[in-house]
Order: structure tokens, then sequence, then C-alpha cells
């Protein structure tokens, strides 16, 4: 069983920052990938940020420039640094893994969901 455990959202004002942390912890041989998802307004959720065991990076249009996803392989955690927040980018931000959990098996799992609120 694999548990991805996320924490640093909250209330912050426009242009400010907020950094987030997702935690990788149970059965883990090996991690592929880690990334940062938001809830968005279509059906499904959109990527923010993602960042490869190779240290390969992506980031979504909206974010490049304002946010930095960062990792630490030792702790399995991987971190969203976001600046310059927007109202726009007020949403739930999930943590995702593609994560080996034995030699042979492979799956993505899914934080819980933190919520990122940006007003005055």
């Amino acid at each position: 069983q694999v548990q991805l455990v996320e924490s640093g959202g909250g209330l912050v004002q426009p242009g400010g920052s907020l950094r987030l942390s997702c935690a990788a912890s149970g059965s883990i041989f090996s991690i592929v990938a880690m990334g940062w998802y938001r809830r968005g307004s279509g059906k499904q959720r959109e990527l923010v940020a993602r960042v490869t065991s190779g240290g390969s990076v992506d980031y979504a249009d909206s974010v490049k420039g304002r946010f930095t996803i960062s990792r630490d392989g030792a702790k399995k955690t991987v971190y969203l640094q976001m600046n310059s927040l927007q109202p726009e980018d007020t949403d739930v931000y999930y943590c995702n893994g593609h994560i080996y959990s034995s030699k042979s098996t492979w799956d993505s799992y899914w934080g819980q969901g933190t919520q990122v609120t940006v007003s005055s």
C-alpha cells in the first residue's frame, strides 16, 4: 500500500506565495514521477507540474515562471513552490505519484487534496 500525504495549502492574498509538500510512504520499490494536479473546470484534473525521477519537469503554461516543482528523492517528497499567486489559481491541488510498489507492479496514486485559496 502506498500513501501520499499533502500539506501546505491555505489562504493567501493575490501576489502571495505558498509551498505545497507531498510525501510518499508505504510499500515503495521505486518512484517514476510525482506531480501536482488541480481540479480545474473540466471533467479531468489538469496537470500543474510534474517531475520525473530523472529530473525532467513539465509545467502547465498558466503557471510557467511562477511555480517551481522540486523533489527530495531520499525523503520521497515533492514540493511545489507557488509564487505570484492569482485568484484563478484557487483550487484543490492533488499530489500524484507513478510508483512501483514492487519490481513489476506499477500504479498511479493520489493524495487527498489540499485547498489553495487566493483572495483579498
